[in-house]
């Protein structure tokens, strides 16, 4: 009797919520919140939205500033010891300030977009645009980097994460490279129905 009690309670019980997605944040200054508070950075703001939203998610930060998409490579397998469930990826902006090969930084992409789809790993990749001056030649090499990568692993694509920041001076610190507070609420109101799209994927 007790059995089939029990048995007749799990079946009427309501479905499991879905457990907490674990969201890492792989990148360099721009996601490591570079110039600002703690509170202000991109991770605390993204959070905040994702709160404001119920959407169960918790972010954590390995993104470090001056990181290149070499740097990334390297330390990448250390950071995915905290066991993600997604991950956002935004390097590239320093092989670019660096004026470092194309060729070099969608070889170390590739690699690393390689070891999170072994490991069925989701992937926001945050795009980077080339500084101008660097050649119509250096632009299109690099430029090209995001979108096909994307394509080849499934991975979301959010194409320039400066994107409505770049070059806006009230919405960047004073090194005209860094968004501020202000700068950083606009690219989360951009970026996150594309991070809701991840977090739908890391729980299916």
């Amino acid at each position: 009797m007790l059995i089939g009690a029990v048995a007749a309670m799990a079946a009427s019980a309501p479905a499991a919520e879905a457990a907490e997605a674990k969201v890492l944040l792989y990148g360099d200054s721009l996601l490591a919140g570079y110039g600002l508070s703690v509170e202000n950075g991109f991770m605390a703001q993204l959070q905040s939205a994702l709160d404001a939203r119920g959407i169960d998610a918790e972010l954590v930060n390995a993104s470090v500033s001056g990181d290149t998409t070499s740097d990334g490579l390297s330390r990448l397998e250390w950071s995915l010891g905290v066991e993600p469930d997604a991950v956002i990826l935004g390097l590239g902006a320093n092989d670019m300030l660096q004026g470092l090969s194309p060729s070099q930084a969608r070889e170390n992409l590739n690699a690393i977009l390689s070891r999170l789809d072994e490991r069925n790993l989701p992937v926001l990749l945050l795009g980077m645009r080339a500084n101008r001056g660097l050649g119509p030649d250096y632009v299109e090499s690099f430029e090209a980097i995001y979108p096909d990568l994307a394509a080849r692993y499934d991975a979301l694509l959010y194409p320039f994460f400066l994107e409505g920041v770049a070059l806006q001076t009230s919405l960047n610190q004073p090194d005209g490279l860094h968004p501020n507070e202000r700068g950083v609420a606009r690219i989360v109101e951009s970026v996150l129905p594309l991070v809701e799209d991840l977090i739908e994927r890391a729980n299916r």
